[in-house]
């Protein structure tokens, strides 16, 4: 009886494990069968969508192919597929099937803003853009696409130059000149016409008194002071008059003596002479009647010599050894007191050379060292030495600034290791000032004593042996180059620059040659930069509308010096440019500002004032300068369109 029951629990036990077999079955079958199904129908899927890839690349190539045989042809708005025709692409009118899938490429037109800016609502038509969404989509085994979008532009931009002479004649010049130095370029008027670098001696030189060797000079406009008393055979200061004519006449007005000059200075009615004499190393001498008579003079501490002497307002400055000094000048007449009692030391080095501007002196030296120094003027009670600079451990010979101290310009002895000329930057912006150097410039056997700056981006550097009479193209000053230059086999002491307020330029030197000491080189039609001054283009006409779509263009910028430029497009008038009214703008379509750096134009279709596209175009440069002896230089200038 107990077996039997055993079996009906074990028969009942089957049962129950069948059932749940059965339920476990209905459930899990349909999943594990849709599972089967899906990983059957993903595999698919995903083939498809690598099939799509690999077609909508090739399209997208297509599409691009057709954008680079021609711009007129593509640039259709519409709904297309690519074809082939002969060996190349062509873009057919709607979509087309290519092996279950649909193809289609859709082109729109694009929208910039004044910016330039892609824009989705308002703006700008570009004609030279357009939008592409390119689609791929199928159907098995499930709908589904790929999708991709492009900008394209154009690639046959055309584009128009201006960079000759010729060529920038036809515009309009307002206080600027148009120069052929290198091709045609434009600068600012006045000085911008000088040709420094073919210097010639033509004019008339000018024997100075006795037999004295000519050592030192100073100039202004309309007068040459010259010293002579380098020995005991010549004068020591000579007043020389020089006539407002091409060419000038130089004639003596008068001379004095008794002294051995070292160096001269010269003003309207007073010359300063830097003597040996030790109870006055500085002598004023009263120029305005003849004979000239001394009034002054300024007694230095110690027995040593004046070397240099340069006047600025009221404070005269001299070197004596190895310290700068400054006196008082209120007063010419009678001995002149000291306003730094102490000086300023050079740190024992022997100062050979004196410019002053501004607020600091410039002084060079014949230290291993520091052989050029700066001497901030600002307390004249104190004179404090702010910053020392080094040219290779050569004697430095001579120093001058531009007109607003921030570039120097020094020589050093001939050395056939390094070069003898250097361009400085002068940095005021920090609380203490520095300079390092730009450029520099081998002067090939010669050996400099002096150098001056003169219109065009040009120095002079003059000397003895070689080419005695060089001068320098500091437009690149990373690089300055020589220009131009002349022999003159006695050698050259000393040079002096004059810009008269007329236009003229002039360089003066003072040479070996006991019978014409002086002489006189026209550095060509030119004196001081005028400030600003501008060029408007003449029209250029495409002869269609189009888009302009880039200014671009190569410039020499100066240090003090700026050029910035405008544009003005507009639409023909009965297909014609010659009555058309232009509206200048900057980048962003406004008159208010400038292209400082070549970029896009801006774009403005609404028929008024400035119009890109258009067809009738024109620009305009504005150059500036707080530098008189410096211009920036238009070299050439480029617009580029789409045809």
């Amino acid at each position: 009886m107990q077996y039997k029951k055993n079996t009906l629990y074990l028969r009942g036990q089957s049962l129950v494990e069948i059932l749940l077999v059965i339920g476990l079955i209905s459930v899990l079958f349909p999943a594990i069968t849709v599972g089967i199904l899906a990983s059957r129908e993903g595999k698919a899927q995903k083939k498809q969508r690598i099939s799509a890839t690999a077609l909508m690349k090739e399209t997208i190539e297509a599409t691009r192919s057709t954008r680079e045989i021609g711009w007129t042809s593509f640039a259709i708005n519409g709904t297309f597929h690519p074809e082939v025709s002969g060996s190349s692409w062509i873009l057919s009118s709607g979509g087309d099937m290519v092996n279950g899938f649909t193809r289609a490429i859709d082109i729109s037109n694009v929208f910039r803003d004044s910016s330039g800016t892609i824009v989705l609502v308002g703006g700008t038509l570009d004609p030279s853009t357009k939008k592409v969404i390119t689609t791929i989509a199928w159907n098995t085994p499930f709908p589904s696409s790929v999708q991709s979008t492009m900008y394209l532009t154009r690639t046959d931009n055309l584009s128009y130059t201006e960079t000759t002479e010729a060529q920038f004649n036809t515009g309009t010049k307002n206080g600027v000149v148009i120069t052929n130095t290198n091709g045609g370029e434009i600068t600012l008027g006045s000085g911008g016409a000088s040709n420094w670098c073919e210097p010639n001696l033509n004019l008339t030189p000018l024997d100075l008194p006795k037999q004295g060797v000519a050592n030192a000079i100073t100039a202004i406009e309309g007068r040459i002071f010259a010293g002579t008393g380098d020995n005991s055979s010549g004068e020591s200061f000579v007043n020389i008059a020089v006539s407002n004519t091409l060419p000038p006449i130089a004639t003596i007005m008068g001379t004095f003596d008794g002294y051995k000059t070292n160096d001269v200075f010269g003003e309207t009615n007073y010359g300063y002479l830097a003597t040996d004499t030790n109870s006055k190393e500085i002598v004023i001498i009263d120029i305005s009647q003849v004979p000239y008579s001394e009034v002054g003079y300024f007694d230095a501490p110690g027995s040593t010599d004046a070397s240099s002497v340069f006047i600025l307002g009221t404070t005269g400055y001299m070197l004596q050894g190895s310290y700068l000094r400054n006196f008082d000048l209120n007063s010419k007449i009678g001995a002149r007191p000291a306003i730094d009692p102490d000086g300023v030391s050079l740190s024992g080095a022997i100062g050979t050379s004196l410019y002053v501007a501004g607020r600091y002196a410039y002084v060079t030296t014949t230290a291993a060292v520091y052989n050029m120094v700066i001497i901030d003027l600002n307390n004249p009670s104190n004179l404090l030495l702010v910053a020392g600079a080094n040219m290779n451990g050569l004697v430095a010979k001579d120093v001058i600034a531009n007109s607003t101290g921030s570039r120097l310009y020094a020589v050093t002895e001939g050395s056939s290791q390094f070069a003898e000329f250097y361009i400085w930057r002068f940095d005021l912006s920090g609380p203490i000032p520095i300079f390092y150097v730009m450029g520099t410039y081998d002067t090939n056997g010669m050996n400099p004593k002096a150098v001056r700056i003169v219109p065009g981006n040009r120095a002079i550097v003059v000397g003895l042996n070689q080419e005695e009479y060089q001068v320098i193209d500091m437009s690149n000053e990373l690089n300055p180059v020589r220009c131009g230059g002349l022999n003159i086999n006695t050698g050259i002491n000393g040079i002096a620059s004059v810009l008269e307020t007329d236009g003229d330029a002039f360089s003066y030197i003072i040479t070996g040659d006991a019978n014409a000491e002086l002489k006189i080189i026209q550095g060509g039609p030119g004196g001081l930069y005028t400030p600003t001054g501008n060029f408007e283009s003449a029209t250029f006409d495409t002869g269609y509308q189009t888009a302009f779509n880039r200014i671009s263009f190569s410039v020499i910028k100066p240090v003090n010096t700026t050029i910035t430029f405008q544009i003005a497009s507009a639409d023909a008038i009965s297909s014609s440019c010659s009555s058309v009214l232009f509206d200048y703008v900057g980048p962003d379509g406004t008159n208010t500002t400038f292209f400082n750096t070549p970029g896009p134009l801006p774009l403005d279709d609404d028929a008024i004032g400035f119009e890109n596209p258009a067809q009738c175009v024109r620009y305009k440069a504005f150059l500036s300068t707080t530098d008189t002896f410096a211009s920036p230089i238009l070299e050439d200038i480029t617009l580029n369109y789409s045809p």
